[in-house]
């Protein structure tokens, strides 16, 4: 299940530390309950991005993989109640 996203984020190619940090400040602008679709190439990706969701208040609402690339979606959260 793929869900709507309010704004994408293409890193492809973006090797770690680079598509987690980008990926925090795409949600910095954003307003809460808003969707971000990441794309990323980085295999590291993978945990980089649900240890951060464990640590933080944003929610992974979906994840998909297959051989060119990593997707995200991703819902910026305010606080841990609004998960």
């Amino acid at each position: 299940m793929s869900f709507e996203a309010d704004i994408e984020l293409d890193l492809s190619g973006l090797q770690c530390p680079m598509p987690l940090l980008k990926t925090k400040l795409a949600l910095n602008g954003m307003a809460p309950s808003q969707v971000l679709k990441v794309v990323a190439t980085d295999p590291g990706s993978e945990k980089d991005f649900h240890l951060f969701a464990e640590h933080s208040v944003h929610q992974i609402l979906d994840f998909k993989k297959d051989d060119s690339a990593y997707y995200y979606w991703i819902r910026k959260c305010e606080n841990p109640d609004s998960r």
